[in-house]
């Protein structure tokens, strides 16, 4: 038995251990502020330096833990299908901590409230923008109750948008997470991160290394990400612990099976020589930068250079009118006329996608449709989207905002006149139509492509991805599988 007795705290974000001037913890590094004679670690290793501390059988004094009071909770009027009852009983055979990969619309906001009700402890939604913040917490409200009484939980609590009411079960953005995170990290037991794949990027991280909750809960459709980030998630929540694909929900009637097709247009031959001169001054002036390849990596390289390189901006402003030439083409227009003059005699339910507002407004004054953009007001989407979901409209379109953290009613085509190489954009896109019909139809995903550009290339990128990810598959090996 060890004669040293530290004393534990919370410290902004940290766990401060005092009196620990023999030993050597896990995680824990020498805090030179205090004289060397503590130790200090992000929060998130609060659980294993306990569990280190037990093991060594060293006499402590815990004086982290300030978690919010919450009364035993269970479900009410929710069902939870076969597969999520899976995901929820493999995170919990690998101490609560993991994520899961699941298509949009195939549940993930059910199996996140039954693992609140596995933990037993305070929990924080975490959130990508005020819309999931709302849809979240109506969700809570309509399907939390205290397991004894049966009441509801009166008040669900709201961090972000103008609010801050810290509850038993809270939802924050990430934005208002991360800005709190090192006076509330000690609050909650269950820390659940929405669309994890934004947690890795830098800053955001720094939420789940301040928070000391020892359960944890990813969701997500699209765990990778383009910069390979998605690794840091092993350790800031946990490895996959399950994933399913859309054609697998497809084959058991969860979710609508589908098509993709491509269409490819033709630039005008004014466009086409537009197009050629813009990407020959682009790739000359990748050359005398000494950049060889149009990578990720370069590209970011090529931005930051801009700010301080003439050569540099003129070469980014090439890659841009390149890209806006091939992006928005007029054969596109002519190409999507008569996509939606089929639509029009079969009241197909249509969201059509953009990579710019330019294009989308252009589409939406031409077949005077309904767009939706980051301008646009909360209220009037709201009142496109409710539109769209009676039928009143039967077409919207938008550049990028539906793409992620919108409820979007059902729809049954989707078209792409302009998208990035991401696979993550493709399987929000393609994640708006999948919602089982009524008639059993299916979903249909149409590309609207410029032949002799570029956008081949990426088209065929994003095509991949989907490919991964709708059979469940997607790089199993980089995300960790946390039963490792």
């Amino acid at each position: 038995m060890h004669e040293t007795h530290p004393r534990l705290f919370f410290d902004k974000g940290t766990i401060r251990i005092d009196s620990a001037d023999m030993l050597e913890i896990p995680d824990a590094r020498r805090d030179e502020r205090s004289g060397g004679g503590s130790l200090r670690a992000y929060a998130m290793h609060y659980a294993r330096i306990i569990e280190y501390l037990r093991e060594s059988e060293i006499n402590y004094t815990d004086c982290v833990q300030n978690f919010i009071p919450i009364a035993p909770l269970k479900t009410t009027g929710l069902e939870l299908r076969g597969y999520q009852q899976e995901a929820i009983t493999k995170w919990k055979n690998v101490s609560m901590r993991g994520c899961v990969v699941l298509p949009t619309g195939a549940g993930k906001t059910a199996v996140g409230m039954h693992t609140i009700v596995e933990a037993g402890a305070p929990a924080l939604v975490i959130v990508p923008t005020i819309d999931l913040m709302e849809q979240w917490s109506q969700a809570l409200t309509d399907h939390l109750a205290t397991q004894h009484s049966g009441q509801k939980i009166p008040v669900i609590g709201r961090l972000g948008g103008g609010e801050d009411d810290l509850r038993a079960v809270t939802v924050a953005t990430y934005d208002s997470a991360y800005i709190r995170a090192p006076e509330m990290g000690d609050r909650f037991g269950l820390v659940i991160f929405d669309e994890v794949h934004h947690l890795p990027a830098p800053g955001y991280r720094s939420i789940a290394e301040q928070m000391i909750a020892p359960y944890r809960l990813g969701l997500t459709a699209t765990i990778e990400r383009e910069d390979g980030l998605h690794g840091m998630l092993q350790g800031l929540v946990g490895g996959v612990v399950f994933r399913k694909g859309s054609q697998d929900l497809a084959s058991q009637k969860y979710l609508a099976s589908h098509t993709i097709r491509q269409i490819q247009v033709s630039l005008t031959p004014e466009e086409q020589k537009a197009y050629d001169q813009y990407r020959s001054e682009f790739l000359s002036g990748m050359k005398s930068l000494k950049m060889v390849s149009e990578s990720m990596y370069n590209l970011k390289r090529l931005i930051m250079m801009s700010n301080r390189s003439r050569k540099a901006r003129e070469t980014l402003l090439a890659r841009n009118r390149a890209n806006e030439t091939a992006l928005n083409s007029t054969a596109k227009i002519k190409a999507l006329k008569e996509i939606l003059a089929g639509c029009s005699t079969s009241q197909r339910k249509t969201i059509i996608f953009t990579q710019n507002n330019k294009m989308a407004y252009v589409i939406a004054d031409k077949f005077l449709i309904p767009i939706i953009t980051h301008k646009t007001s909360k209220d009037e989407r709201r009142e496109i989207l409710s539109g769209f979901k009676s039928n009143r409209y039967t077409a919207v379109v938008t550049s990028r905002v539906l793409d992620e953290g919108v409820d979007v009613p059902d729809a049954e085509l989707g078209i792409i006149v302009s998208g990035t190489g991401s696979g993550r954009e493709m399987i929000q896109r393609l994640g708006r139509l999948l919602r089982p019909k009524q008639d059993g139809g299916k979903a249909e995903l149409v590309e609207i492509v410029s032949a002799k550009t570029r956008e081949t290339g990426t088209s065929a990128k994003r095509g991949a991805a989907l490919k991964k990810s709708a059979s469940g598959r997607s790089r199993r090996r980089r995300s960790s599988d946390a039963s490792k």
